[in-house]
């Protein structure tokens, strides 16, 4: 197929064209309550061809489309065709190709990769409901997806570069109904097969779901020390890598530079250290990605980002990186960092990070208001806000550890005096 659409761009005649080929095998599982309801299994491949065009004036715009392998060859010289006309209405400031690679990558040894997908998939799924057993919560329903991908690039610069990788995915749903009927929604995503993680995250949002059923809107107005948990500690630090990507300065939405500190820690605080994690051995351009240090002791080491952006500013095309790895060790156990008094916001209704501005906050579903005498009280309602550039230098992490796709590294930050509206 890859040789047809080869065959098929050489009468469109673009400045450069890049083809990858996914192969997508899938196991997917849903669950009502404990039940297995629908078993499904997916083998499917298609094909992604981008074409660029040039102008007189050296400016290239791009066009990607997605194509199945059983398109006519009429059909597809003409969705060709129709791709590089409307790139020239996307013209940008011209720059280079990414550089050729040829290369095989070996496939990671890992049961995901190697034994049957189903095997995998009754693996993650014992572990979703392990420890279903709270005496008032229960798991409402979950779906469970078990991928593994062939990948492959090839690009008319000469690029030829294949791999294997997969994936563990899903969501569910705790429910309690007594004294009050809630819900909260949880997703995962690992990118090798974590049943520990996926039963101890199982086990803390049935918890939730508990607690919250009984929490009480009482929680006034007025500033906190906040104490964030699990996914939402990487979508904090998600900051450091939105703003030091290419995309991001070369607009001069960001001033970062290399070699600059971007982070300061007070005394007796914590310095950031911050690595990007190649989940897979080639970004989407075909580019080798590889570990590199974001942060080391709060001064920013790479500026990363597609090959586009990247060549604007003169920097080494890294690719997009999916997962940021936090190397702090942390400073104290969690029991110790929620020292009294303190609120633990466990779940937003939308929590969210803004890169440009550097404003967290989110409204809460569910916190932990810890105060002075040791007293712990479940509360909902309510909002956070803060501006992350103001407290970054006061940061302190648990030495506990968290895993998901997207983030790994301590498992919960605390953020002083951080304004919350309440009662």
């Amino acid at each position: 197929m890859i040789n047809r659409i080869i065959d098929a761009i050489r009468p469109v005649a673009p400045a450069a064209w890049r083809i990858e080929e996914r192969k997508e095998e899938t196991a997917e599982l849903f669950f009502v309550k404990k039940q297995l309801d629908t078993r499904r299994s997916k083998d499917v491949t298609y094909y992604t061809v981008t074409l660029f065009r040039k102008d007189d004036a050296g400016r290239i715009g791009s066009t990607a489309i997605t194509l199945p392998p059983e398109i006519a060859w009429n059909d597809l010289k003409k969705k060709l065709a129709d791709a590089c006309y409307a790139a020239s209405f996307a013209m940008n400031p011209g720059y280079a190709m990414p550089d050729p690679v040829q290369a095989a990558a070996e496939a990671k040894k890992t049961p995901l990769l190697e034994k049957p997908l189903a095997e995998t998939a009754a693996v993650m799924s014992r572990a979703l409901f392990e420890k279903d057993t709270h005496p008032s919560a229960f798991l409402n329903s979950a779906e469970l997806f078990v991928e593994r991908k062939k990948t492959r690039i090839v690009s008319s610069e000469g690029t030829d570069v294949s791999w294997t990788g997969g994936r563990v995915n899903g969501e569910f749903v705790a429910q309690c109904k007594e004294p009050e009927d809630v819900e909260i929604y949880q997703d995962f995503s690992y990118d090798d097969p974590a049943p520990e993680a996926l039963s101890a995250l199982v086990a803390e949002t049935l918890s939730f779901a508990a607690d919250r059923a009984r929490a009480q809107k009482i929680l006034k107005s007025g500033s906190y020390d906040l104490i964030l948990t699990g996914a939402n500690v990487g979508e904090i630090l998600s900051f450091y890598t939105g703003r030091s990507s290419a995309r991001m300065i070369y607009p001069g939405y960001s001033r970062w530079k290399k070699g600059e500190a971007v982070q300061e820690a007070q005394e007796g605080f914590e310095s950031l250290s911050l690595s990007l994690k190649a989940s897979e051995p080639f970004s989407e351009e075909g580019i080798p990605m590889k570990d590199r240090v974001l942060l080391d002791k709060g001064v920013l080491k790479t500026i990363h980002g597609s090959n586009r952006f990247c060549r604007y500013l003169g920097e080494e095309a890294t690719g997009d990186y999916r997962t940021l790895r936090c190397d702090n060790s942390g400073s104290l156990p969690f029991e110790a960092l929620k020292k009294a008094p303190c609120l633990w916001a466990v779940t937003f209704s939308d929590f969210q990070m803004d890169p440009m501005s550097g404003y967290l906050g989110g409204e809460m579903r569910l916190a932990y208001l810890i105060e002075e005498d040791g007293k712990v009280t479940p509360v909902t309602g309510g909002s956070v806000s803060a501006l992350l550039l103001e407290k970054q230098g006061q940061l302190l992490f648990s030495k506990e550890r968290y895993v998901s796709a997207r983030y790994e590294g301590p498992y919960a930050v605390r953020i002083p005096a951080v304004s919350v509206a309440g009662e």
